[in-house]
């Protein structure tokens, strides 16, 4: 049996993780973390299904108590919580958005300490869109501009969204490109034609959109859509889970949901 802490237990998608884990066969749900102020430190979580866990702060608190952390907070405190849990050899499942470059490498030098997943999107169909996404921008090639608009609730801090990045960075790899220098972000009055090699990225932030994402693969005649929607939560929770199964019991280093599905 995999025992499993959820980091950011009390949100949105913390809550969505621990109702995954309760109806899930090969894991139990171990530790629920937030943060030292959070109103609900030492209370404990009580669902059908599931033992009672107390909400503490600090992955210290899960020490020789659970196998795998998961984690979608924010990029400062899931750094910290990796960094943690490298120290007390508890592997990690990092679904936090938003992380700069900087950030991104502290959390791969971490992961060289502990087994650790790491995705933008731990859905399988976003997982299966990124191969989709660089299998055709490599068949159609330059000829085809390349645009991705994403969109989400109203309450999402970061933009764009990490999927929507992960997308750009998909087809940017299989057309050759250096995402950085060409990617496009906004388009406003005269702007002038378009580049051929550029990657637009535009956002959407409306009501409570659960997540929307489509790259558009437009060349001479007609243009290619490819478009993941997501209706809850619960597919990002389960793949989180799913991917916590498997990363226990492997060795340190970096893995995506690529690993985990084996795509």
């Amino acid at each position: 049996m995999i025992r499993a802490a959820v980091a950011g237990a009390c949100g949105r998608m913390g809550t969505a993780i621990i109702n995954a884990i309760a109806t899930t066969e090969g894991v139990e749900l171990s530790g629920a973390l937030e943060h030292a102020e959070h109103p609900r430190i030492g209370q404990r979580i009580e669902l059908v299904g599931i033992p009672s866990v107390t909400i503490t702060s600090g992955v210290e608190s899960l020490a020789g108590k659970v196998n795998v952390l998961i984690d979608f907070t924010n990029p400062q405190a899931s750094l910290s919580n990796l960094e943690a849990c490298a120290e007390l050899d508890i592997c990690a499942v990092i679904g936090t958005t938003g992380l700069g470059e900087e950030q991104k490498e502290a959390l791969r030098m971490f992961a060289l300490r502990t087994p650790t997943v790491f995705s933008p999107n731990m859905s399988v169909g976003v997982n299966l869109l990124f191969k989709l996404a660089a299998t055709a921008a490599a068949a159609l090639g330059d000829e085809y501009d390349a645009e991705i608009v994403e969109a989400h609730h109203r309450m999402k801090k970061d933009a764009p969204s990490g999927t929507a990045m992960g997308l750009a960075e998909a087809v940017a790899g299989a057309l050759g490109r250096n995402l950085a220098d060409k990617a496009v972000y906004a388009r406003h009055g005269m702007i002038g034609e378009r580049s051929a090699d550029e990657i637009g990225i535009q956002t959407v932030r409306a009501g409570d959109i659960v997540g929307e994402h489509t790259l558009f693969l437009a060349g001479p005649g007609e243009r290619l859509e490819l478009t993941h929607r997501a209706h809850s939560r619960d597919n990002f929770a389960r793949g989180a889970v799913r991917a916590a199964l498997w990363i226990v019991g492997k060795d340190p280093g970096m893995y995506s949901m690529a690993d985990v599905l084996g795509i």
